[in-house]
């Protein structure tokens, strides 16, 4: 409040030293570059183990590709036009500086294709840039060479290929989500400048959170997906809590607030609704560290980061943002638009959305969670798989170009990589039960025979490695059994080579140990992120019930999105709709990072809403009566910003790449179900049935219903009752220190806190006549109110305190 306060009252200084930060963070992000994290840091068991243990051979690794030379028309390879084709390539690629040597020409065993074999000079992670001159050459070959195919792919090209069309993919869902949020808030609001406000709020703190990351990433190492991850918790809680707070702002001006008090007032409630939601989210997010894996660290310290920003952002700049914008905040004005959101009265839409809820309570209860029960059903058969290369468009050229170099070179594309480390002495019999896991690979159909397995020998003689290709895609049963036969033979091969530690990684591995890994660490990060939001919520609300009640509709939304996601991307119906090839399973990691994302998010709208109801039942109201007020004054808030959030999560949905579209339908469904069926049915029902009890064990402190009632956490932003001539003159007020130019008096039950510094308000007839009614009729009201014993409404100027200017009216009991 007090921060707010000093923003409010000081926009330029607060508006300047949010600039600085952002700008000084993006510098200090850039100077410093992302920290990536390597292969050896992200895996987990036997992968991790085998990872590291080749990290530790420190082998010389240089970019490889493969130029593939197939018929245009596809069919058998003619050998003469083939092996000229293949010269072509050999005598272009050697000309070049970035080439380090060129190989003979190898055909495939079925006929359908010839490979030349090229290594480049330089860093495997810099190949891409350094790539075109080689990608030009192969289509100059393929110009000289009509009828034939020449497509290159390796670790440079297919770097390129996909960073490209990926790259394009991102691009438009950025084109696409600004300017539709900026319309749904335009909707919203009815005035661009408060539509752009959250957006470029958003927008700021999604920088800033980007160059901290990048900072934070040499504490702990960044995944490639950060800087997307970042965007999307940025732009969804940084545009939601800016509209929560200029929600209220308009709200309190509407009731005759000024502007300055109505800012104050927004601080003091939506801005406590923010800082909870912000801490709420960041300790969900926090259970991710639980997991033990440098990619879910990684995560979890990106959101931290922007979501802690985005709150800063609400309660600093934004109230001088508003201080200094003042009522052109509302310009310009969309007309039909602005005239729907300035609508006065009751909306007829929430109230009967509402009546089964609070109508027939029981009834609307069972059947509501019912429905979300079936919907969760399909959740029971998820199937976890880590992303790979079946799991990508095969429109995209280096991934059709990848197809046909695995479908005649097998051993070019699902590999199993043996790692031995043991004593330099006994690198002896360490290569031969490698030469003997070799033959017996040779005579097993589960492995690929077109090429013998790739022997490697570090400099000191300690680390070997072995590369054992296999003739089945990553995700297939048939590559699994492989590796599953693999794992079996490694231990029996160096039991003769005492203190060897040997383990067997590669993509399939990966996969299989990470999916494991996240099984295992589940129940750890379900379970703090329960407990800690359990405790939050029981401190926020002093209520067991409304805690437990929280939890449980929370976990309810989780699974029924789950359900729907299992629906839609483990079978094949909705392949054209989302554009997608189903693998039949889901992204292993994703459950778990949608599980505490949505938990997080979902208590932004939960603590605003059940604030809202307390505040009702505080007032006086019956618990039916304050449910239906609390739900139908925050409905406004909450659908708009679950459409901002259901809006940029679906523009997830568009990308090609699995993983962004699973977690982008994923992120929409759940919030639209938080937002409509939680919402609208089952906590209205829930909070009916349970009546008083809601507010087990703590109780309300009943002020009745011309007093103050506030947000648990918070003072309400209500007005009180004025002191008529032949009432106690200081009735239920306690003197306080004098401001420096008028005797105050505040409420003696919040007469210990800090910021009771100013008098209570002119009362809303008052400032009603002030501004509303003929000249005559105001000073009509206002002698009468003279009559009044003095010190309880100040005459004098209010002059000596900025903060008093314009109006000179200070808002009351709530501060």
């Amino acid at each position: 409040m007090r921060i707010a306060r000093w923003s409010a009252n000081h926009p330029w200084s607060a508006i300047g030293l949010w600039t600085a930060f952002v700008v000084l963070c993006l510098f200090l992000g850039g100077a410093a570059g992302t920290n990536k994290i390597s292969d050896d840091e992200s895996g987990v068991r036997e992968s991790g183990r085998a990872g590291k243990i080749v990290a530790d051979g420190d082998f010389s690794e240089k970019p490889e590709e493969s130029v593939l030379i197939t018929a245009k028309e596809g069919g058998k390879l003619e050998l003469k036009a083939a092996r000229a084709a293949a010269e072509d390539v050999q005598r272009r690629m050697k000309g070049l500086d970035g080439v380090a040597s060129v190989g003979a020409p190898v055909r495939s065993e079925d006929g359908l294709a010839m490979l030349v074999p090229v290594t480049m000079k330089g860093d495997p992670e810099t190949a891409d840039k350094r790539i075109d001159p080689l990608l030009d050459e192969s289509a100059a070959v393929e110009k000289a060479h009509p009828g034939l195919r020449v497509e290159q792919v390796g670790t440079g090209s297919t770097a390129k290929g996909l960073t490209e069309t990926l790259g394009k993919d991102f691009q438009k869902a950025e084109f696409i989500s600004l300017p539709m949020t900026l319309l749904i808030l335009l909707v919203v609001f009815g005035a661009l400048i408060a539509a752009g406000v959250p957006v470029v709020l958003a927008l700021s703190a999604v920088g800033a959170a980007m160059g901290l990351s990048s900072l934070a990433s040499h504490l702990l190492p960044a995944t490639s997906a950060i800087s997307n991850v970042i965007l999307l918790m940025g732009m969804a809680v940084g545009v939601d809590y800016s509209l929560f707070y200029l929600k209220r702002e308009r709200e309190e001006r509407q009731k005759g607030k000024s502007h300055h008090d109505a800012i104050e007032i927004a601080a003091e409630t939506s801005g406590h609704t923010v800082v909870v939601s912000g801490i709420t989210v960041m300790v969900s997010m926090a259970g991710l560290y639980l997991a033990n894996e440098a990619t879910f660290a990684s995560l979890a310290t990106g959101s931290i980061i922007v979501v802690a920003v985005a709150v800063i952002a609400s309660l600093t700049v934004l109230p001088a943002l508003l201080a200094k914008l003042g009522r052109w905040v509302d310009r310009p004005k969309v007309p039909f638009l602005w005239r729907l959101t300035m609508r006065s009265g009751e909306s007829r839409v929430w109230p009967a959305l509402l009546r089964p809820a609070l109508g027939r309570p029981a009834l609307t209860l069972v059947l509501s969670v019912g429905a979300l029960l079936l919907a969760a059903l399909p959740a029971l058969d998820m199937k976890l798989k880590q992303p790979g290369s079946d799991d990508l468009s095969r429109d995209i050229p280096v991934v059709a170009a990848m197809d046909r170099l695995t479908h005649s070179f097998p051993s070019k594309g699902t590999v199993h990589q043996v790692a031995v480390r043991a004593s330099a002495d006994q690198a002896g019999e360490v290569k031969a039960a490698l030469h003997g896991l070799a033959k017996r690979a040779e005579k097993d159909k589960l492995f690929a025979h077109d090429q013998e397995p790739k022997l490697r020998e570090s400099a000191d003689h300690r680390v070997h490695t072995l590369d054992i290709g296999t003739p089945y895609t990553p995700k297939s049963d048939g590559a699994r059994e492989s590796l599953d036969t693999l794992r079996a033979w490694v231990p029996q091969a160096f039991d003769k080579v005492p203190g060897a530690e040997h383990g067997v990684t590669g993509k399939v591995a990966q996969s299989v140990d990470f999916t494991a890994h996240l099984e295992e660490r589940l129940p750890w990060v379900v379970g703090f992120v329960l407990l800690l939001t359990l405790a939050m919520m029981a401190g926020i609300f002093r209520s067991a019930a409304i805690a437990l009640s929280a939890i449980g509709l929370n976990l309810l939304s989780a699974a029924a999105s789950f359900g729907v996601l299992v629906a839609v991307f483990q079978h094949t119906w909705a392949e054209k709709l989302l554009d997608f090839q189903s693998s039949g399973a889901v992204v292993s990691w994703l459950p778990l990072f949608l599980f505490v994302v949505l938990f997080g998010l979902s208590m932004d709208y939960h603590v605003f809403v059940v604030s809202r109801i307390r505040e009702a039942a505080e007032n006086g109201m019956s618990t039916k009566d304050a449910v239906r007020d609390g739900i139908v004054k925050s409905a406004g808030v909450v659908t708009s910003a679950a459409v901002v959030m259901v809006g940029v999560f679906s523009i997830f949905g568009t990308l090609s790449m699995v993983e962004f579209k699973q977690l982008g339908v994923g992120l929409a469904v759940a919030i639209l179900i938080d937002a409509v069926v939680i919402r609208i049915f089952v906590l209205p029902a829930l909070m009916t049935v349970l009546g008083d009890r809601n507010w087990w064990p703590g109780g309300l402190r009943k002020r009745g219903p011309g007093a103050a009632a506030s947000a648990p956490g918070h003072a309400s932003a209500a007005t009180p009752e004025p002191a008529y001539a032949g009432q106690a003159r200081h009735a239920g007020y306690a003197p306080r220190q004098a401001d420096t130019h008028q005797e105050a008096y505040a409420p003696q039950h919040q007469a210990h806190q800090a910021q009771q510094q100013y008098a209570p308000p002119y009362t809303p007839e008052q400032q009603s006549y002030s501004y509303n009614q003929p000249q005559q009729q105001y000073q009509q009201h206002q002698a009468q109110y003279q009559q009044q014993p003095q010190g309880y409404w100040p005459q004098q100027s209010a002059q000596h305190d900025p903060r008093n200017q314009p109006y000179g009216d200070r808002p009351g009991s709530e501060y």
